[in-house]
């Protein structure tokens, strides 16, 4: 694998937590419930395509985009439709499939990418239910086919606390790897960002990626973030449209269609975080039931917070809750309200992580520290300290970027680049920011009053 250009990134944070997942699998039977939730595809209006009681194959579509009908979201399992919940206005929470004990599969057919152009990868795509999974640059939502993109950008670095690493994740799968950025070749050029680590230990360094240009980030979190490898590379300018990969099994689900016709959405999960008695890897579909996993892997005496996802970008979810189509990461970490600290903040502690010198606990080097979910602080103004500089490593000036989206000067954020960004690249800004925002929802929502001024 011959790589193209290393960047060398400085600022950013690495916020080593305890409870990293062990380098072993544990096998684990599924209790056969399973829902896709329409949350998890950024952008996406669904419109349900099933009734209760139908009976659907792996594969077969449970809901589609319906500003963009094409756009069909697969079932992980075949089995019976037991529930189509919904919230407020009627809004589609989930669709709920209980599984078969013998699993069917919808086939597609087996496709040569080689010989495949552009077009008929996207219809494939299409087809089977796995093209909502690619999202894009401006707005940072679920792209549509009919976006037509300049480059598409795949990030195989996952770097946020206690994150699964693809490199564990892809040993075995390296030819479903190489088939899914083929096929994403034949639509645009590709661009995939590895770590140090990875592309020169891995087995990927093996694969010969024709048509795909490797780049290398050594530097801090967020170095993985697809909107900072983007920034870096080619940077989005207005009415440019770029697809991005920031979920790196997604292109395991494509390469896996390819070769084998059916749609599997197996992935790896780290079962991590501090509560964790055994911090394990597991392999679960897209869209399981979380009670399995979660079943006796923590101490249920205390109150802790169980995040779909990893500790900056996941969100808060329960036993009962669903793997999210995009977490590689299941984190139970201590909820922290039962916490009764004498003299509070004033103490000079050496087992909690602070950014700034607050706590002794900067001159203990490399250590581990058990993070739990309070904010420690109430929302206050926003000080323009050049607090979110130092961990975003974007040509971008984010705090002004964030007052523009506050104020809503759309022609100010237009200047600032937000066209460039996503919410999770704020999420280090959130976490040390000292007004206590909540930078992603910030960012979220001006993209999305962008995304409708401009639509």
């Amino acid at each position: 694998m011959a790589i193209n250009q290393v960047f060398h990134l400085r600022k950013g944070l690495d916020i080593r937590l305890k409870g990293r997942a062990n380098e072993q699998k544990l096998q684990m039977k599924s209790n056969g419930k399973y829902a896709l939730v329409p949350d998890d595809f950024e952008g996406v209006t669904p419109k349900v395509v099933v009734r209760e009681g139908d009976h659907v194959k792996a594969g077969d579509a449970l809901f589609v985009n319906k500003q963009f009908p094409k756009i069909r979201f697969a079932s992980p399992v075949s089995g019976k439709v037991t529930a189509v919940e919904r919230g407020e206005r009627r809004k589609v929470l989930c669709v709920k499939v209980e599984a078969d004990a013998q699993q069917e599969y919808a086939d597609f057919g087996k496709k040569d990418v080689a010989k495949m152009d552009g077009q008929a990868v996207v219809n494939a795509l299409l087809e089977a239910g796995l093209f909502g999974y690619i999202n894009q640059l401006p707005y940072a939502v679920s792209t549509n086919p009919e976006a037509k993109p300049k480059a598409i950008f795949v990030s195989a670095l996952r770097d946020k606390p206690l994150a699964c690493d693809f490199e564990y994740e892809v040993k075995g799968q390296e030819q479903d790897f190489q088939t899914g950025l083929t096929a994403l070749s034949k639509i645009a050029k590709v661009y995939v960002g590895f770590g140090t680590q990875s592309s020169l230990n891995s087995q990927l360094s093996t694969l010969n990626l024709e048509n795909v240009e490797v780049n290398v980030f050594d530097g801090p979190c967020p170095a993985g973030n697809v909107g900072v490898q983007v920034n870096h590379i080619d940077p989005v300018n207005k009415g440019e449209v770029v697809w991005t990969i920031g979920d790196p099994t997604v292109v395991l689900f494509i390469g896996r269609l390819f070769n084998t016709g059916k749609v599997n959405l197996t992935r790896t999960v780290a079962l991590c975080g501090s509560e964790v008695k055994k911090p394990v890897h597991v392999d679960m579909l897209v869209g399981e039931e979380l009670s399995t996993l979660l079943s006796n892997s923590y101490d249920a005496s205390h109150h802790v917070r169980i995040i779909n996802g990893n500790v900056l970008t996941g969100r808060q979810t329960t036993k009962d809750g669903y793997l999210g189509a995009h977490s590689s990461e299941v984190t139970v970490i201590p909820e922290g309200d039962e916490a009764d600290e004498m003299l509070g903040w004033i103490m000079p502690r050496l087992k909690q992580f602070s950014v700034n010198r607050s706590y002794f606990a900067w001159l203990c080097g490399k250590k581990e520290y058990e993070a739990d979910a309070r904010i420690k602080g109430g929302e206050r103004h926003i000080i323009m300290s050049g607090e979110y500089d130092r961990v975003l490593p974007m040509d971008i000036y984010g705090e002004y970027l964030i007052k523009a989206i506050i104020t809503g000067d759309i022609d100010r954020q237009e200047q600032l680049g937000i066209y460039e960004v996503s919410p999770e690249d704020f999420a280090l800004a959130e976490f040390v920011d000292s007004s206590k925002l909540e930078l992603q929802r910030i960012v979220r929502e001006g993209l999305n009053i962008l995304r409708k001024e401009n639509s």
